[in-house]
């Protein structure tokens, strides 16, 4: 009878779609209109090094389009392709795959052979309309793989090196190894397009254009190191829209749409534990994965060279030990940074940095760390320098453990813009 009744419940629970309660301005896990990876990267020569996988889920039964988007390190956009979503789908991705040799989800708005429609799943989208009789994914879906061409473009473009279809120019840091670094965006969209966020018409206020505001999407991602016997796993970070949020706030796209993306953007000020070492035996190591809105258009730029607004430098960090005790590093409000013994530690707009390593040197072994990331960059003039940041910190000891949790965020630049604080924080 228990089995009975609990059955009951879940088909209720499904067939009604309930949602969990969201909070605008507060970056919650629930179903959002845009999903971001904040960070992968995927070492290109050793197949057992490190790769990154994450996930694209449906938390509806109507079918939705999740537009994929990769950036690299320096927010330059590189490929984007479509997702068919049926209802409840999911559909996962390892990044090596389509590093290596251009595999790209198999999904489809009119073979159910390819992407299934579940017992609990609607055919069509009663808001945005995608369904089976979506024309605009005709010429697009099943995706095939990457032709030879744009996969040695997104190789080089994301190690740093120079792109034929960037005309020779470069779109990334040159980190002096083979390992591709960037992030990537998916947003539910209202059909199959090739557009980049930030072309025209990609947004239009109130999810008109080709991106909508329906908050569909959940996911999550992972760092797989099978050499080294690490992984790690996070929710990707999930961004709502919100008819409260227009032309005029800081939101998520803002540098591209002006507000009219209608997405609650990340925060500024963070807080989070470190550790170097584990009693007196065990030594750990800390990094923290670090995504940043530089507030300027990037494009490819001549090799060699560095594009404003970077390095990207931080308003302020204070390293506190397991006593409470202080070390404040010299840091600087500007983007590029001034004063040559500025502390650097995240540079791109993605970052990998090791606590304790070259560019993040701390005493205290064991401690936590107070960030506001918040910088002047000349771009989205009526918010500099309030900064949306995001921040995941990864602790693991050589072939034991590792762990992987984001850091615990003071605000949100959506609703707090203007209460940004430069100066040292209160304990």
């Amino acid at each position: 009878m228990k089995k009975c009744v609990l059955g009951l419940i879940v088909t209720c629970l499904l067939v009604s779609g309930g949602r969990a309660e969201a909070v605008i301005g507060s970056v919650d896990a629930v179903p959002a209109a845009t999903l971001l990876l904040p960070y992968f990267e995927v070492d290109l020569d050793e197949p057992n090094n490190i790769t990154t996988l994450f996930s694209i889920n449906n938390a509806s039964a109507a079918p939705a389009i999740a537009h994929v988007t990769l950036w690299t390190d320096l927010s330059v956009p590189t490929l984007d392709f479509n997702i068919y979503l049926t209802g409840y789908d999911v559909v996962t991705l390892n990044l090596r795959d389509l590093f290596m040799s251009g595999t790209v989800p198999s999904s489809a708005h009119n073979n159910t052979a390819i992407s299934p429609v579940g017992q609990f799943s609607a055919t069509i989208n009663p808001v945005s309309g995608v369904g089976p009789g979506s024309l605009s994914c005709d010429s697009q879906l099943p995706l095939p793989a990457l032709p030879n061409a744009l996969l040695a473009h997104i190789r080089n473009a994301h190690t740093g090196q120079a792109s034929a279809i960037f005309g020779g120019n470069c779109s990334a840091q040159s980190l002096g190894d083979s390992v591709a670094r960037g992030y990537i965006t998916i947003d539910n969209v209202n059909f199959c397009t090739l557009d980049f966020p930030g072309d025209v018409g990609y947004f239009v206020d109130g999810g008109n254009g080709a991106a909508n505001n329906l908050n569909q999407l959940w996911g999550d991602y992972f760092y797989v190191d099978v050499a080294n016997a690490f992984a790690q796993g996070e929710t990707l970070v999930h961004i709502e829209a919100s008819a409260q949020l227009g032309v005029g706030d800081y939101t998520f796209y803002a540098k591209f749409s002006g507000g009219e993306d209608n997405r609650e953007a990340l925060s500024s000020t963070f807080a989070t534990r470190y550790a170097t070492r584990f009693g007196c035996e065990v030594e750990a190591i800390t990094d923290l994965v670090v995504w940043r809105d530089g507030k300027l258009l990037a494009s490819p730029f001549a090799c060699g060279s560095l594009p404003a607004p970077h390095p990207l430098s931080v308003n302020q960090i204070v390293i506190f030990d397991e006593e409470e005790n202080p070390e404040m590093p010299e840091t600087s409000p500007f983007s590029p940074p001034l004063g040559l013994d500025t502390l650097i530690p995240f540079p791109a707009c993605t970052n990998r940095t090791r606590i304790d390593g070259p560019s993040f040197p701390v005493t205290p072994e064991n401690g936590w760390l107070y960030l506001n990331l918040n910088t002047f960059t000349g771009g989205l003039p009526a918010f500099d320098p309030a900064t949306q940041n995001w921040v995941t910190t990864i602790i693991s000891a050589d072939g034991l453990f590792s762990a992987g949790f984001d850091a615990i965020a003071y605000d949100n630049v959506t609703r707090d813009q203007v209460d940004i604080v430069l100066g040292p924080p209160v304990p």
